[in-house]
C-alpha cells in the first residue's frame, strides 16, 4: 500500500495495520528463521509497510500535514 492510501485512513485504523503488519514480520521471521520462507524480500517489504505507517503516525502526533494527492 502506498503511503498516500495510508494517510487517508484514520489514526485508529492505522493503529490497527501496524499490529497487522508486525504481527505478519513475525511469522515471516519465524518463518525464514526455520527456512520456510519462498521470498526473502518480503521481510524488506514487511518492514518498510510499518516504517511507513509509523512514520504517518509520528506525523499525526506533531500536526505535521502532508497534502494528499
Amino acid at each position: 500500500m502506498k503511503a498516500i492510501e495510508y494517510r487517508a485512513k484514520s489514526l485508529e485504523d492505522l493503529y490497527i495495520e501496524l499490529k497487522n503488519g508486525q504481527e505478519k514480520l513475525f511469522h515471516a521471521r519465524f518463518n525464514h528463521a526455520t527456512g520456510q520462507l519462498g521470498k526473502p524480500l518480503e521481510l524488506r517489504g514487511l518492514r518498510r509497510e510499518i516504517a511507513k505507517i509509523k512514520t504517518i503516525i509520528r506525523e499525526r502526533e506533531l500536526g505535521i500535514e502532508r497534502k494528499v494527492k
